[in-house]
C-alpha cells in the first residue's frame, strides 16, 4: 500500500473524539474559575479529560496530545526532556514555531529552535491536574506571537471546589530488538494530588516521580575506508549497514541509554475577591537525574569488549575508532528548574480581563562528559562540564475582552518578554565528580520583545462575522557574548533590534444550518531565538563564532475552512498556505564568504512555500451506541523554492515536513464503566537535509515512514478507583525518527480518588 493509500484509509475511521473546530467564544471552566479567551479566528481542535482519560495512555503531559490531528511529539521514551511539537509546515526541529501554555503561563522554551534544550517544560504540568487541550493552528489570532505560526496548545489544569485529591501508579514495559541490541525497558511512575477549598481560598499540590530506563538513543558508527585492507586488529561484532546519505557504514554498537529519575512539585494557591475576580499563585519544580551508558558489540580475538584505539579490521576494512566515538554519548545530567508565576482575571458580562507574569529558572543544569576512552572512563578520567545555570525566561501579559458594543467583541493587550541564555563549558580532571577548571567554551546572550495587539470579531449579521486585528512587536538581541579557549574565540556580537507589524483577519459565512466557511489571512513574523544567534558553530576540531545577523522568519499564512457541526459530530476540510520568507533553518554551507570550508549552521533561506490540504472529523454512535469514530489527514507540499546561499536546494522538500500524515481512533463505550480503544498514527518518511541528499531512511539519523497502532482498555469501577491497561506500538514498528523509536511496549495504570 502507497504512503497517500495507508493516510486515506486511516482518515476513513475519522478525527478526535470531541474536536471542537472555530468556537464562537472559547471559556475553559478550571475549577470555579473560567480562562479568559478571546474568539478564536484559527482553526481549534479540543479534548476534555475525560476524552483524554478513556482514549490516551498517559504518563507524561505531552502523551494527551498523540491523537491530535496534524501534531507529533517526539517522545522518544518516558520522561524525554527532548519532547518538542511539529506542526503542519514545520519540523520536530523547529521547536520556536509552537507555543505551549498552561493556564496562560508558557512551557514553551523558547530560547533556542531545536529537538534538545529547546524542548517544551512538559514536566511543569502534572498529567492529573489537565481539565483540557485546545490546539489552534496558525497564527490567525493577533493575541499570540509569530510563534504561532505552526501552533498554539492551551492546557487547562483545574482548581478543587472540595476537599479531594488522587493516589497513581502507572508503568511501562518496551520490548526493543535492533542490531544486537535485544532487551525490556521499564518505567514506573508514582503520583500524588491533594487540594481543598476553604471560602475564598483554594490549593492544589501534586507530586511525582517517574523512574525509567530507556532504549538505546543513538549508535556508534565509523565511515567505511573507500579501499578494503588486511591491516589491523581483527575485530568481530560490527554491523554494515548505510547511513542516511547511503554511505556504507559499520555500526559499532549501541548508545545512549539514559536511567533517569524525575521529580516534579507543583503548588497553586487561589484567592477569589469576588465572584468575578480571582488571584492565582503557582510554584513547580522539575528535577531529572539522568545517566547514560552504551554498549560496544566490537569483540577481540580474546572476547573482550573493544571501545577505542586502532589500527583495527573490521569486515576486511582498516578502522581507528576515536575515543570520543563511544564516550561522547556516556554522560551523568543533573537539573534542578523552577517555574513561579502570578495571575490576576476578572470575567464579567461585558468585561473580561487578565493579567500574568510567569519566571523560569534553571537554577541547576549540568552535565558531565568524559573526554578519554571507555572502558577506562568508566571510573573517572579528564572530561567536561556543560552547565546553563542562569538561563531562563520572565514574561507579562495583560488581556481585555470587552463585549459592551453591539455586534463586536473587542479585545486588546500587550506583552514583554526576556530570554538569557547562558551556556559553560568547563575542563575537569574528573568527569564523574572533579570541580570545574577551566572555562573551556560560553555562549551567552539575551532578547527581548514588547508587543501590543488588537483585535474585532464583528457579527455583521447571523451569517456573515468578520474579525480583524493586528500586533505590533519591538524586539532586540543584546549582550551576545561567544568565547572558546582552544581553538581561540572571543567575539562580543552585536546589539540587534527590529520592530514589526502582523495584520490579520477572517470572514466566516454560516451558510446553511450547521455549516460554515471560513477563510483567514495572517501575517507572522517569528524573530531569531537567543540560541540561535548565539550558540557556537562546531565544525570537527573548529569552532566558529555563530551569524548573529539573523533576520527575523516572516510568513503569510491563509486557511480556506468548510465545517459541518452536528450533534453526534464534526468534519472540517482546510486548504492551507503558507510563505515564509527567510526562514531559520540548519544547513551546510560556508560561514565566509569565498570560502571552501563548509558548516552546519542556522540561515535565512530566501523563501519556502508550503500548500496543504487537511480533512478532520468525528462522529459519536456510529453503527451501535457508544462507538465513536475520530480521524484526521493531511497532505503538505512544502518545498524550499529559493535558496541563494545553497542553490541545491530549490526545489527541493522543506526537511523534516512530511507530504502525508494521519490520524484514527475508534472507542467504544458499552456502559459507563468501560472504554475500548484502538488508534493509528502514520506519517510519511521526510529528508532531514535541504537538498533531500539523505534517501536512507532506515538508519540511525534517518527519518522513515511508519504507521502504527495502539490500544487502550479503561475502567472505571467506581467513584474512587479506575484502572487501565494499554499497548502502545502493538506491531512492533522498527523505525527511525533521526533516534530508534520506541517499539511494543505495555502499559498499565491504577488510580485511587477521593
Amino acid at each position: 500500500m502507497h504512503a497517500h493509500q495507508m493516510a486515506l484509509a486511516l482518515a476513513g475511521l475519522a478525527a478526535l473524539p470531541a474536536s471542537a473546530l472555530a468556537q464562537e467564544h472559547a471559556i475553559i471552566v478550571n475549577g470555579k474559575h473560567k480562562i479568559i479567551q478571546e474568539q478564536t479566528p484559527a482553526s481549534i481542535v479540543s479534548r476534555s479529560v475525560e476524552d483524554i482519560e478513556r482514549t490516551t495512555n498517559v504518563i507524561n503531559t505531552e502523551d494527551a496530545l498523540r491523537y491530535f490531528p496534524n501534531i507529533l511529539v517526539r517522545k522518544r521514551h518516558v520522561g524525554d526532556t527532548q519532547a518538542p511539537i511539529s506542526t503542519r509546515t514545520s519540523g520536530v526541529g523547529a521547536s520556536a514555531r509552537s507555543l505551549i501554555y498552561a493556564d496562560g503561563v508558557l512551557v514553551s522554551a523558547l530560547i533556542g529552535n531545536n529537538n534538545s534544550n529547546a524542548s517544551p517544560k512538559w514536566g511543569m504540568i502534572a498529567p492529573d491536574e489537565i481539565a483540557g487541550v485546545d490546539v489552534l493552528y496558525g497564527p490567525f489570532s493577533a493575541a499570540y506571537p509569530g510563534n504561532s505560526i505552526g501552533a498554539v496548545v492551551n492546557i487547562a489544569t483545574r482548581m478543587p471546589e472540595k476537599l479531594e485529591g488522587s493516589l497513581s501508579t502507572s508503568g511501562s514495559l518496551q520490548h526493543f530488538h535492533q542490531y544486537t541490541t535485544k532487551d525490556d525497558f521499564g518505567a514506573h511512575q508514582f503520583a500524588a494530588t491533594f487540594g481543598d477549598r476553604f471560602g475564598a481560598f483554594s490549593f492544589w499540590l501534586s507530586a511525582q516521580q517517574t523512574q525509567s530506563d530507556s532504549q538505546p538513543l543513538a549508535y556508534a558508527t565509523a565511515t567505511r575506508p573507500a579501499a578494503p585492507s588486511a591491516a589491523g586488529t581483527p575485530l568481530t561484532g560490527a554491523f554494515t549497514d548505510l547511513n542516511r546519505t547511503g554511505a556504507p557504514i559499520a555500526v559499532l554498537g549501541a548508545t545512549g541509554f539514559e536511567g533517569q529519575t524525575q521529580d516534579n512539585l507543583k503548588l497553586k494557591l487561589a484567592w477569589d475577591f469576588t465572584a468575578q475576580t480571582h488571584l492565582m499563585f503557582t510554584l513547580g519544580r522539575f528535577g531529572n537525574d539522568t545517566n547514560s551508558t552504551v554498549r560496544s558489540y566490537l569483540r577481540n580475538a580474546t572476547g573482550d569488549t573493544v571501545y577505542a584505539g586502532g589500527p583495527f579490521n573490521i569486515g576486511g576494512y582498516n578502522y581507528t575508532i576515536a575515543a570520543t566515538t563511544f564516550s561522547n554519548n556516556v554522560y551523568a545530567f543533573d537539573e534542578a528548574q523552577w517555574m513561579r508565576s502570578l495571575s490576576l482575571d476578572h470575567s464579567g458580562d461585558a468585561l473580561d480581563w487578565r493579567i500574568v507574569a510567569s519566571d523560569y529558572d534553571y537554577e541547576k543544569s549540568q552535565q558531565r562528559t568524559p573526554s578519554t576512552a571507555l572502558p577506562g572512563a568508566f571510573t573517572g578520567g579528564a572530561g567536561s562540564i556543560t552547565r546553563f545555570d542562569g538561563t531562563g525566561w520572565r514574561t507579562l501579559d495583560s488581556k481585555l475582552v470587552w463585549r459592551g458594543i453591539d455586534a463586536h467583541e473587542i479585545s486588546f493587550g500587550a506583552h514583554g518578554d526576556e530570554y538569557e541564555l547562558a551556556n559553560n563549558r568547563f575542563n575537569t580532571v574528573d568527569w564523574l565528580s572533579g570541580p570545574a577548571g577551566a572555562l573551556a567554551s560560553a555562549a551567552r546572550g539575551k532578547t527581548r520583545t514588547y508587543a501590543a495587539w488588537a483585535q474585532d470579531a464583528w457579527r455583521i449579521s447571523d451569517a456573515f462575522k468578520l474579525t480583524t486585528g493586528a500586533r505590533f512587536e519591538s524586539w532586540q538581541a543584546r549582550d551576545g557574548l561567544n568565547y572558546s579557549l582552544s581553538p581561540t574565540l572571543n567575539v562580543a556580537q552585536p546589539t540587534r533590534d527590529a520592530d514589526k507589524l502582523s495584520p490579520k483577519a477572517t470572514l466566516e459565512w454560516s451558510f446553511a444550518p450547521d455549516w460554515t466557511a471560513r477563510a483567514s489571512f495572517g501575517r507572522a513574523y517569528r524573530f531569531p531565538t537567543v540560541g540561535e544567534l548565539y550558540q557556537a558553530i562546531t565544525t570537527g576540531s573548529t569552532l566558529t563564532s555563530p551569524n548573529p545577523n539573523l533576520r527575523p522568519e516572516r510568513a503569510l499564512s491563509t486557511e480556506w475552512a468548510i465545517e459541518r457541526m452536528t450533534g453526534n459530530g464534526s468534519l472540517r476540510a482546510t486548504v492551507f498556505t503558507e510563505d515564509l520568507s527567510d526562514a531559520l533553518i540548519s544547513q551546510t554551507a560556508p560561514l565566509v564568504p569565498g570560502s571552501t570550508t563548509l558548516f552546519s549552521y542556522v540561515q535565512n533561506i530566501d523563501r519556502v512555500r508550503s500548500r496543504g490540504v487537511e480533512i478532520v472529523a468525528e462522529q459519536n454512535d456510529v453503527l451501535v451506541h457508544g462507538l465513536s469514530l475520530s480521524g484526521s489527514a493531511t497532505y503538505v507540499d512544502s518545498q524550499i523554492t529559493r535558496d541563494a546561499a545553497f542553490r541545491a536546494a530549490e526545489g527541493k522538500q522543506t526537511p523534516q515536513v512530511p507530504r502525508w500524515r494521519a490520524t484514527a481512533v475508534a472507542t467504544w463505550r458499552p456502559d459507563d464503566k468501560w472504554a475500548f480503544t484502538v488508534a493509528g498514527r502514520y506519517s510519511d518518511r521526510v529528508y532531514a537535509t535541504i537538498d533531500n541528499t539523505d534517501p536512507v531512511t532506515h538508519t540511525y539519523q534517518g527519518f522513515d515512514d511508519y504507521l502504527v497502532f495502539d490500544l487502550r482498555a479503561a475502567l472505571a469501577l467506581n467513584a474512587h478507583w479506575s484502572a487501565a491497561v494499554g499497548i502502545e506500538n502493538i506491531g512492533a514498528e522498527d523505525y527511525f525518527i533521526f533516534h530508534p523509536f520506541p517499539q511494543r511496549t505495555a502499559t498499565a495504570e491504577l488510580k485511587y480518588r477521593f
